[in-house]
């Protein structure tokens, strides 16, 4: 198995992402259609800390504190957790997969929050509720997914899974085109559409704190089990040769690594592009270990989401939906990685 022993080349490159995801952070802050100088900013912050603060360079430091702290920090903050858990998400279907053009939507998770979500709507449940309703559907569709693979790979577990999820995938897509078709047109419709297209706009302190201890705790136990991550990404018989429960590992692995997007679907909709764009840019920076890769997948994932959605308040007038975003801005990426790597 491969040991962790990070190179200086890794090392820089992990000071460096860590002080552009603090810049990113304190960015993403001032960017707003409402103008936060420097000074006010301050004395907020020293507002929000029960510090004395100068009353003549705020004058509605209420407003501010609200705007800062009530709705750019959990939107941040969900930024930097959504973007790090599908990146690692990505990362650990790409080892468990042995390939690298898999995404966290493989065993059926996006399509079947989508079509959670839309029932949800359908029915005219209030947010939380259609939350949940993505959640409990993103999980089902890989428990089918993990059913055919299960009843019919005996032989080829990995062929079969990555047909358990197209199977899936297709019949939660073709239900969501059930639902569209007889939903509303001039209300509910609408609303499903723009949930397809992923926003953090509806995001609140609540979801954060509920959603932060379980993402922040499936990405730990992820991280820890790099090791075996690295040994199934050999392949299935060389990992069983080493000594390694396959199937307990993998059903572990894909359970923590749909958790991570399941959480992330019903915070923000179907946001794509980010779990198999980032984890190729750090593949291509730190190298295929995943004892440092997952940990490097974490911090980029959370600075590209977090830059995008900055991108996404900032650019028009109108919010931009991230999944338009992202698409836009990892294509070209995902382009420029793949000709570097084809030089090697």
């Amino acid at each position: 198995m491969m040991t962790f022993a990070p190179t200086v080349k890794q090392t820089f490159l992990f000071i460096g992402i860590v002080l552009l995801l603090c810049f990113s952070i304190l960015g993403a802050f001032w960017i707003g259609h409402y103008p936060i100088s420097a000074t006010e900013y301050y004395e907020v912050v020293r507002y929000g800390l029960g510090l004395d603060y100068d009353t003549s360079s705020v004058e509605n430091i209420q407003a501010i504190y609200t705007i800062l702290y009530d709705i750019r920090l959990p939107r941040i903050i969900a930024a930097v957790l959504i973007g790090a858990g599908l990146s690692v998400s990505g990362a650990v279907f790409q080892g468990i997969f042995v390939n690298p053009l898999v995404s966290p939507g493989i065993l059926g998770v996006l399509s079947g929050a989508s079509f959670g979500a839309a029932l949800g709507m359908l029915g005219a449940h209030a947010p939380h509720v259609v939350q949940l309703w993505a959640f409990g559907f993103g999980f089902i569709a890989v428990f089918v997914a993990l059913g055919i693979a299960k009843f019919y790979g005996k032989n080829n577990t990995i062929l079969m899974l990555v047909l358990g999820g197209v199977i899936s995938s297709s019949l939660f897509s073709a239900l969501l085109s059930l639902v569209k078709y007889v939903a509303d047109p001039y209300n509910t419709l609408p609303s499903i559409v723009y949930w397809l297209m992923g926003s953090l706009a509806l995001v609140n302190s609540e979801g954060v704190k509920m959603a932060a201890p379980v993402m922040l705790a499936s990405m730990l136990i992820l991280i820890a089990f790099s090791k075996h991550i690295n040994v199934l990404s050999l392949g299935e018989e060389d990992a069983k040769a080493l000594g390694v429960s396959v199937e307990k590992i993998r059903f572990i692995l894909i359970i923590l690594a749909t958790l991570l997007s399941a959480i992330s679907v019903m915070l923000a909709g179907i946001i794509g592009w980010v779990g198999l764009v980032v984890p190729h840019i750090a593949r291509f920076l730190v190298g295929a270990n995943h004892m440092v890769l997952l940990p490097f997948c974490a911090l980029l994932g959370a600075v590209f989401l977090l830059v995008v959605d900055s991108l996404s308040r900032g650019i028009f007038s109108v919010e931009v939906p991230l999944g338009i975003l992202t698409a836009l801005v990892g294509i070209p990426v995902f382009i420029i990685v793949l000709q570097h790597t084809a030089r090697r």
